[in-house]
């Protein structure tokens, strides 16, 4: 039996709650944009309510404590940094919040189309033959299949036996490779945030829902470099060109490494290729699209086709110039690309993960 117990209303302990809600919100999306720094982040926060965005009656010194009290920041170093619960806090907001923002239906579980043995049960059933597994079977079907045959007399024979289709789950290898080039906070927008929310977003999902997937995650400026998932929420940009082709041919070495049967990279950029190694040496070309760069960029989206890697492409600009290149590497890769705001990345990229991970998607 359940029981309730009813007690009297609290409004001063719902605004409270509520209170308390909004500054993390802030509080989490502040902590990304200072690089995973939480003094500089709780000195934003007194920065805005001295401004008057966040209410001149919020206590931001209990804020701060019931931080530490719930082990989200710590201050034994001497000054306040993230402990791991904080870490994986950040990571499970950003997969709610991009989840939240997703509209219903647009994305479900995801399995390859091809029925057989291994994997969830379907509505539909299927005649059961000599050698398969019993584990199953359908058992309102098999008994309504003898009442019929026996004129509702209950006796089974091998012909009443029925089963459930089922369908085969499918693993996914994905490299996210992030641009942290200057670019990505030119013109006084912030780029790079939302970037690293659908990092911790999908690294999320992926540890959480698809154990047997993987994720990588790697930042290209001058080069590219593997990072952590916990390193995400203290990644910054830096005074970088975009070396593209690098950072194709580290998700290539990684990519390879996986024996799953779906291999993929999703590349978040906003900026034109504009740096390679030649011989060992940086080259360098921020103005225009450099043929050089292009050609060898390009060269790499072609191995990642002849390595059946699918290139998804998602691009924070509409420059034609840079849209035209795009579509470029997205023809030799025969990948996809996606010309999106910062403000519905991580929609865009949920969306192509899951739909991905329906079937091969090698060529």
């Amino acid at each position: 039996m359940v029981a309730f117990r009813y007690e009297r209303w609290d409004a001063d302990l719902l605004q409270k709650l509520k209170e308390f809600a909004t500054l993390m919100a802030l509080f989490q999306h502040l902590l990304l944009q200072a690089n995973g720094d939480v003094e500089k982040t709780l000195q934003y926060m007194k920065r805005l309510q001295a401004m008057g965005y966040i209410d001149a009656s919020a206590d931001l010194a209990q804020f701060r404590q019931s931080l530490e009290e719930k082990k989200i920041i710590s201050s034994e170093p001497g000054f306040p940094v993230l402990t791991r619960k904080g870490e994986r806090m950040i990571r499970q907001d950003a997969l709610n919040r991009i989840f939240n923002n997703l509209k219903r239906g647009a994305f479900g579980e995801h399995r390859t189309p091809f029925a057989g043995d291994g994997g969830e049960r379907l509505p539909e059933t299927r005649p059961w033959q000599f050698g398969q597994d019993v584990s199953a079977l359908d058992v309102q079907r098999t008994m309504h299949n003898s009442l019929l045959r026996t004129g509702a007399e209950l006796r089974l024979g091998e012909q009443d036996f029925e089963v459930n289709e089922t369908e085969h789950q499918t693993s996914c290898a994905t490299v996210l490779l992030l641009d942290i080039s200057h670019s990505m906070i030119l013109y006084g927008e912030d780029r790079i945030t939302p970037a690293k929310k659908v990092a911790l977003a999908l690294a999320e999902l992926i540890q959480t829902r698809y154990p047997k997937d993987s994720l990588s995650v790697c930042l290209f400026g001058d080069d590219a470099t593997e990072v952590k998932v916990e390193q995400l929420p203290y990644v910054g940009v830096g005074p970088y060109h975009t070396n593209t082709r690098a950072a194709l041919q580290l998700a290539q070495r990684l990519l390879l490494r996986k024996k799953h049967p779906n291999k993929q990279i999703f590349m978040v950029t906003d900026g034109k290729p504009s740096a390679m190694y030649d011989e060992g040496r940086l080259y360098k070309n921020a103005m225009g699209l450099d043929p050089r760069i292009v050609g060898k960029t390009l060269e790499e989206a072609a191995a990642c086709r002849r390595n059946k890697i699918v290139v998804t492409t998602f691009m924070l600009t509409e420059d034609p110039t840079l849209v035209d290149f795009v579509n470029k590497l997205t023809q030799v890769n025969r990948g996809r690309a996606y010309f999106s705001s910062p403000d519905h990345l991580g929609g865009s990229v949920f969306v192509d993960y899951l739909r991905n991970r329906k079937k091969k998607i090698g060529h």
